[in-house]
């Protein structure tokens, strides 16, 4: 997700640029005439917030498909036009129980996985000991394997390039209104998490047909929102993880134009059943510091240390360590990449084989068809880096090799999240559709190739 824009909200792309020159003026890296062509958004062409997650409607009341309640905020058109019902890139979605691919392939799902760490299922809700590392997950249909994305595994076998087979992009249907998306497994269903009203969702048995859930915090923000990050409305841009016992949702409180923001938290034991417990605030910053406190993302070191990255222009992307019940653990701001105050955000972090990957958005968020996203990625041995690309350019001077870019159907792909299943990851995000502008879920087939650097498919 871009600094603090979000997709429910007027004046997107007006923000970005005013966000970046206010990152400029702290900062004095931002190139003159950067945003000189940004269009404005028209604030009359707007729909309803909740539209973000409805399926070929704007107006339903109904919170499960992800419809605006009274209070919610309006949404540009410019940057986000009405959410209809989106396909994949060949125009034809698939609600069949087996992984479509949208290519001349089949793809075939099997197991479950999850955002955990070693993890073990017997028909509740698992009990896990990281947000990283190996899983392994036993129900009553199968007994399978898997690293969790935000974690990751140290085995070189899973996601393997194959020259003859290159990675393709699932054929998704149902609810697939989204911007910002992060997924976690659990007891064989799917838990996705996106910007909107208290943090839209959805559910999914299968990775392929998506239904919508009511906003995961309820009716109204945390109380301390309001004291700590003055007129802000939607939440943005979470992260799900599960360590220490429970299930951790982080995200995001700010408002246009402005570093003061706050990433939230909240825990709760089972995703199946009982409600999100709020702890409030990890990390907050404000316009006297050169970071942005939006877009978290957990990652659980080798040695099941929680890490917290996070950053959103200004000076890009930081880190600090977490406790094992997932609050901040120091003072400590760790710098892992950077574009000088230039556009860099959204960062997701796992680990595969003797690496880790930092995965970040570069470009322009939140134009619709204008919209020029892109996701880069780069690599380290530790997880607090240094990061470099394929080329050797540390991402702390501006360097990410292209993982994905837009294509003449899809534009903008970004702020996306691995997971993994089995021997197989999949690389999510959103992009939007060519034809009307609308963010949409996209889920593509993630290898490494023989030199250890990621390929995806997509867009």
């Amino acid at each position: 997700m871009p600094g603090p824009i979000r997709n429910d909200v007027p004046a997107i792309r007006s923000h970005r640029c005013q966000q970046l020159r206010t990152a400029a003026v702290s900062l004095a890296l931002l190139s003159a005439g950067a945003c000189a062509e940004d269009p404005q958004p028209s604030k009359s062409d707007s729909v309803d917030a909740g539209s973000m997650g409805t399926t070929g409607s704007t107006t339903s009341p109904d919170p499960a498909t992800h419809t605006a309640a009274a209070d919610s905020s309006s949404l540009s058109a410019t940057s986000m036009a009405s959410v209809t019902s989106a396909t994949a890139a060949t125009g034809a979605a698939s609600s069949t129980s087996s992984a479509a691919v949208s290519s001349s392939g089949q793809n075939t799902l099997t197991g479950t996985t999850g955002m955990g760490g070693a993890t073990s299922s017997t028909g509740s809700d698992p009990t896990t000991t990281g947000a990283g590392g190996s899983n392994t997950t036993s129900t009553t249909d199968a007994s399978t394997t898997a690293t969790g994305g935000g974690g990751g595994s140290t085995s070189c076998e899973v996601g393997v390039h194959d020259p003859a087979n290159p990675p393709a992009t699932l054929t998704l249907s149902g609810n697939l209104g989204t911007h910002d998306p992060v997924m976690i497994e659990a007891d064989g269903v799917w838990y996705e998490f996106q910007t909107g009203p208290r943090i839209y969702g959805k559910t999914s048995d299968d990775l392929l047909a998506w239904d919508g859930t009511p906003s995961a915090l309820g009716a109204a923000n945390p109380a301390w929102v309001a004291d700590r990050v003055p007129g802000a409305t939607d939440l943005w841009a979470p992260d799900i993880s599960f360590f220490g016992g429970q299930y951790h949702l982080y995200y995001s409180a700010s408002t246009f134009g402005s570093n003061t923001s706050c990433i939230g938290h909240a825990t709760r034991p089972s995703l199946s059943s009982g409600s999100w417990s709020d702890q409030g605030p990890v990390v907050c910053s404000q316009d006297s510091d050169d970071f942005n406190a939006i877009d978290p993302n957990v990652i659980i070191d080798e040695a099941g240390t929680p890490w917290l990255a996070f950053g959103s222009f200004w000076d890009g992307i930081r880190a600090i360590e977490l406790t094992p019940d997932g609050a901040r653990a120091s003072e400590d701001l760790h710098p892992l990449a950077s574009r000088g105050g230039g556009a860099i955000e959204a960062p997701f972090i796992v680990r595969r084989c003797d690496y880790y990957y930092l995965f970040v958005s570069f470009d322009s968020c939140c134009q619709g068809a204008d919209s020029t996203y892109n996701i880069r990625v780069g690599r380290s041995a530790s997880v607090l880096g240094p990061y470099v690309d394929r080329d050797g350019e540390p991402m702390l001077d501006g360097g990410g090799t292209l993982l994905v870019s837009g294509d003449a159907t899809w534009k903008g792909p970004g702020h996306n999240a691995v997971i993994f299943d089995g021997n197989a990851a999949y690389n999510v995000y959103h992009a939007y559709a060519a034809s009307d502008g609308a963010a949409t879920l996209r889920i593509s087939e993630l290898v490494w190739d023989a030199e250890g650097w990621p390929i995806s498919g997509g867009p």
